[in-house]
């Protein structure tokens, strides 16, 4: 049979192409958009992005139909013309669907690209049945079946383009994307040109509906409009990518507000809270009491004949609470203070402040304090509240409150008010405690030394008032110095030498503890360094404080003062009381285990006096226990002093740990534990502490003295 020569427009060709690569690239850009979590955006994005894409798809194949010639006019039928275009768009919509869902597994794609394939064909031999020839075409089977297979293979890897590209950004995605179209915009126009080469047409065919449709300005118009609503498609893509960036962005920015706003808070619960109770700390306390006087000085400056409230400051110390500490163990000591700060938030109102001082020490704020007598009234409900039992680590027990009360205006100035509730406080314990005392005006005296003490000390360091003296510890076999200990010294201008007792108990009550701590670390690092350059290596031991052990930081800020002053670390010895060890036992143990890491030595003061138990000893990595100078005082009167002491030595010694007496004042002390097998000596018997300059002149002097007291040459260095 002969058949009718065919032939393409090579413009219409490339048109076709291009409009195919055109509609491929922004199938692949709709195909980001429908798998969004807003529902409605991403049903109208489907179905506007269904039309598009179809009109886009079936635009190539009809501008390819148009592009196709033969020595008969053409045209093309309404209806399956129509039908076409319906196929195209139907087919998007799937391609679209599948592209929405949260991911493509075998069986979706092979069904996907099935079906994609099968609408493909459906729109092409839709639109060339649209050509009612006559006689009809003459199809070439094998063509047929190259076409439908590369319309399935080109639907199976749009598919996979869809989820791939769906892992970049709108900016990473661009140059993919557009090879990507290149790629399906040829796939999809062979398909076309491939089914095109399955027809023929036998000599004398004639086009029934060449009146129809056809002729190049229809090409022309199609092409047009189909770029048209592409290139809309486009804006509208870009528009609403700088729209879902912009909520992106603002999202990010409240996601980081909100952020920024969950650390304050969570920093203002740290500085401003207790770890223990979860109580107001001292600060926030005295924040608020300020702004609580503040507002009562106004009010007294307004007048109007109506007196401003009174502000109540109850100070709450816990009688008896040492020794369930010392007896139960830390964790029943804490569970007894949490319970007493919930007993005291229960007595409180909501206007009122509820805070915990430290230790066993609680602090009430009572603004519109009505009266006197009501501060009073609600001092004895604080007592009778916790004179109650407690239940603690599965046991009850007892402890009492004693309670001072001081009132703004009647008790003193606004910056005394707390140190006046503390002493009537004083007088409630010297009373024989669990009971409460009002503030009176022979109270004010040793109240308001105390607050100018504190002031005072609150300058020293920067006053440069605070030093460190040293005080030599002596091997008792061999009279080598082992090294000193650092203590802290404050030299008031007016006072002169204030007791360290007394200043530091004064610190820990108000929260300067942890200052002097941080100042005596730098200090005896500093001074370390100082002694090394003059030849004097020297190891110097530092006391640390139960405030100083709960710090976050403590381990780091030794690390860096050494590392400041480039100490070696086995230079420092930290001592830690028993008490202060025992009150704390995991606490301890963690901060005692960071040490030993860095390379700090370690050791537990004042042993004997306190509540050890020998499990907790065994496992903290100490290198020294240090004897209580109790014991050492009665060595040479008590037999019982001697059999504690000799049991501590063995003790220790048997733990593989160094035993430093203290407080050794006479010979026949000395004599003592040196017979005991006391390994370190320390005391007025061979020196009282002295400033550093003092230390390194008496070093010096010693270089030549006779045994038992020398420097060794791994002390001395190069003296």
């Amino acid at each position: 049979m002969l058949y009718l020569p065919t032939s393409h427009d090579p413009w219409g060709v490339l048109a076709s192409v291009v409009i195919a690569a055109l509609a491929s690239y922004v199938a692949l850009d709709l195909a980001s958009r429908v798998h969004r979590p807003e529902r409605l955006a991403a049903l109208l994005w489907a179905m506007g992005g269904s039309l598009v894409m179809g009109v886009g798809i079936w635009s190539m194949h009809f501008i390819g139909m148009l592009a196709f010639s033969l020595p008969t006019q053409l045209g093309y039928s309404h209806g399956l013309t129509l039908a076409s275009l319906c196929a195209a768009v139907l087919t998007s919509a799937v391609a679209l669907g599948v592209a929405s869902q949260r991911r493509l597994d075998a069986t979706r794609l092979v069904a996907g690209a099935l079906v994609m394939g099968m609408g493909i064909c459906t729109m092409h031999y839709a639109g060339m049945a649209a050509l009612d020839m006559s006689p009809a075409i003459v199809w070439d089977a094998a063509w047929v079946l190259a076409s439908a297979t590369i319309a399935v293979v080109a639907s199976g890897v749009a598919l996979w383009l869809f989820f791939w590209l769906r892992s970049f950004d709108d900016l990473r995605r661009r140059p993919y994307q557009f090879g990507a179209a290149a790629v399906m915009g040829l796939a999809i126009s062979g398909m076309h040109y491939t089914g095109m080469q399955a027809a023929a047409f036998p000599e004398g065919t004639l086009c029934l509906s060449a009146d129809a449709l056809g002729g190049s300005a229809l090409a022309v118009a199609v092409g047009l409009v189909c770029a048209v609503l592409l290139a809309a498609t486009l804006v509208l893509a870009a528009l609403d990518s700088r729209v879902q960036r912009d909520n992106a962005s603002l999202g990010a920015a409240h996601a980081r507000l909100r952020s920024v706003e969950s650390a304050n808070d969570a920093l203002h619960r740290r500085v401003f809270s207790d770890a223990l109770t979860g109580l107001p700390n001292r600060l926030l306390f005295e924040d608020r009491l300020l702004h609580a006087l503040q507002r009562h000085d106004r009010a007294a400056e307004r007048g109007g004949g109506r007196k401003p409230e009174k502000i109540g400051v109850l100070f709450v110390d816990l009688d008896g609470f040492k020794p369930v500490n010392d007896t139960y163990g830390h964790a029943a000591g804490d569970a007894v203070l949490r319970e007493a700060g919930e007993r005291l938030q229960r007595l409180a109102r909501n206007s009122d402040t509820v805070a915990r001082m430290g230790g066993d020490e609680f602090l009430l704020l009572v603004e519109d304090a009505g009266s006197v007598a009501d501060c009073m009234a609600l001092a004895g409900r604080v007592v009778q509240a916790l004179d109650a039992p407690f239940l603690a680590a599965g046991r009850t027990v007892r402890v009492a409150g004693s309670v001072g009360v001081a009132v703004y205006p009647e008790h003193g100035q606004r910056d005394k008010l707390v140190a006046n509730a503390d002493a009537a406080m004083y007088a409630a314990k010297r009373n024989g405690g669990n009971g409460c005392a009002l503030f009176e005006a022979h109270m004010d005296l040793n109240a308001g030394e105390q607050m100018s003490l504190l002031n005072d000390l609150r300058q020293a360091v920067a006053r440069g008032q605070l030093a460190l003296h040293y005080q030599p510890k002596v091997d008792g076999q061999r009279g080598v110095v082992h090294g000193v200990e650092a203590l802290l010294r404050w030299q008031h201008p007016v006072r002169g030498l204030v007791e360290p007792d007394r200043f530091i108990t004064l610190a820990e009550r108000f929260g300067l503890i942890n200052q002097l701590g941080a100042w005596v670390i730098e200090e005896a690092c500093r001074q370390m360094a100082a002694w090394a350059r003059e030849g004097l290596h020297m190891r110097v031991s530092i006391n640390l404080s139960v405030h100083q052990l709960r710090e976050s930081d403590l381990v780091q800020r030794i690390a860096q003062a050494l590392q400041n002053h480039a100490v070696p670390a086995s230079q420092l010895l930290c001592e830690i009381t028993e008490s202060v060890a025992m009150e704390d036992v995991q606490e301890t143990q963690r901060v005692f285990d960071d040490l030993a890491r860095v390379g700090v030595f370690l050791a537990i003061d004042d042993f004997g006096v306190g509540y050890c138990s020998l499990s907790y000893l065994r496992q903290l990595p100490a290198h020294q226990l240090k004897i209580d100078r109790s014991f050492v005082q009665d060595l040479e009167q008590s037999q019982d002093a001697r059999a504690v002491v000799d049991a501590v030595i063995r003790l220790a010694h048997a733990l593989g740990l160094r035993v430093v007496a203290e407080g050794v004042e006479t010979a026949g002390q000395s004599q003592i534990l040196l017979q005991m097998g006391c390994d370190e000596l320390q005391g007025f018997h061979f020196a009282r502490p002295m400033p550093a300059d003092a230390l390194l002149a008496w070093a010096r002097g010693q270089q030549t003295a006779q045994p038992p007291l020398v420097f060794s040459a791994s002390v001395l260095g190069a003296l």
